[in-house]
């Protein structure tokens, strides 16, 4: 299947546009952007606006074969000098959120524009002015028209994201979402793994989790099976199809809804239950006033920051459940099974075997 663009690869590719535009008086098209991995995608420019003041770029989102809520939206930045001293400021247009709640990875009040895409927005400015041998005292205004009515299609107002969508991708790509096919690549994994005598795999659920694995073992290529959200379609066939051990690592999150019972940790398929965090957090002693926190949380990282805060050690309880529902949907298959449980900045927080 085809693979697409993040929102944040668009913003990105857009910034430079437009402030190329600024800085030479012409807009670059295509415009080619360096991802987190490395890859040198090029956009074709769907939008330029400018004057002496500002530059506008567009790039219309291509989410390849990924039913995407955002799949052919603009994609637009506005970039701007801005006083001297002031460094990069990063602000939310019309169809971009602001964070309302705790718990995310933006502060309260900050624009809906995650990390990984402000890092790169960040870094294309910071590259241009040095090119021009100019101060990076850029103002860039990320906006998406239609992004608010959008947004209602997505999770951003259940988690206090208002006014928009968010500005997200941590790779840069968008990988094709079949359930089926991802499923099946999974026990082909298994059988390959098998049939080449590997006795240890690892099923992480995203690339942070399997980077902090791969730190402890030695994994061969083949042994890395791409389990994503299908806890459960990786386990249920290894009941089948039994390696000796495997590894399952992911993060505070995702492992909580599978110490929970869930076998699919899609956002969209399952969700964290707060009041099991909460009581989980008093059997570990927590206070009546702590375990009301947790229970009103907005998401399961504002709850492990209340946890953690008061030294109530909420992974590692997550870490041997998870691997008690792991074991459960083994039955008597003799595999020895460790759960991982990582930080979005890759640390271990727990590890059960």
């Amino acid at each position: 299947m085809r693979k697409g663009w993040t929102t944040g690869a668009c913003a990105t590719a857009a910034t430079k546009a437009a402030l190329q535009a600024l800085l030479s008086g012409e807009f670059p098209d295509a415009v080619t952007i360096t991802l987190p991995k490395g890859q040198t995608p090029s956009f074709a420019l769907a939008f330029e606006d400018s004057t002496c003041d500002y530059a506008i770029a567009g790039i219309v989102k291509d989410a390849g074969d990924d039913p995407d809520v955002t799949h052919l939206a603009m994609i637009q930045a506005k970039v701007e000098r801005g006083e001297a001293g002031s460094g990069i400021i990063i602000l939310a247009g019309e169809g971009v959120g602001t964070v309302t709640k705790p718990g995310l990875p933006v502060e309260v009040g900050a624009p809906a524009i995650n990390p990984v895409p402000r890092a790169m927005i960040t870094d294309v400015i910071e590259n241009l002015c040095k090119a021009h041998n100019i101060a990076a005292d850029i103002t860039v205004t990320v906006s998406v028209p239609q992004g608010e009515a959008l947004a209602k299609n997505t999770w951003n107002p259940r988690l206090g994201i208002i006014g928009g969508l968010s500005i997200l991708g941590t790779t840069g790509i968008v990988h094709p979402f079949s359930c089926s096919a991802w499923i099946h690549s999974i026990h082909r994994g298994i059988d390959v793994s098998r049939a080449t005598g590997i006795t240890h795999v690892l099923g992480a659920t995203g690339s942070t989790s399997q980077a902090a694995a791969e730190k402890l073992y030695d994994f061969s290529q083949t042994a890395i099976l791409d389990m994503g959200d299908f806890v459960g379609g990786l386990l249920k066939y290894l009941r089948a199809n039994p390696v000796p051990k495997v590894t399952l690592a992911g993060g505070f999150a995702k492992f909580t809804k599978l110490a929970q019972g869930a076998m699919d940790l899609h956002s969209g398929r399952s969700q964290v239950d707060m009041d099991w965090l909460g009581a989980a957090a008093k059997s570990l002693g927590a206070n009546p006033p702590l375990v009301e926190r947790i229970q009103n949380s907005n998401t399961a990282m504002q709850a492990l920051d209340f946890a953690t805060s008061m030294d109530i050690d909420l992974p590692n309880f997550v870490a041997i459940h998870a691997r008690k529902q792991a074991l459960r949907i083994l039955r008597d298959a003799q595999i020895s099974v460790e759960v991982i449980i990582v930080s979005r900045s890759a640390k271990i927080l727990a590890r059960h075997e």
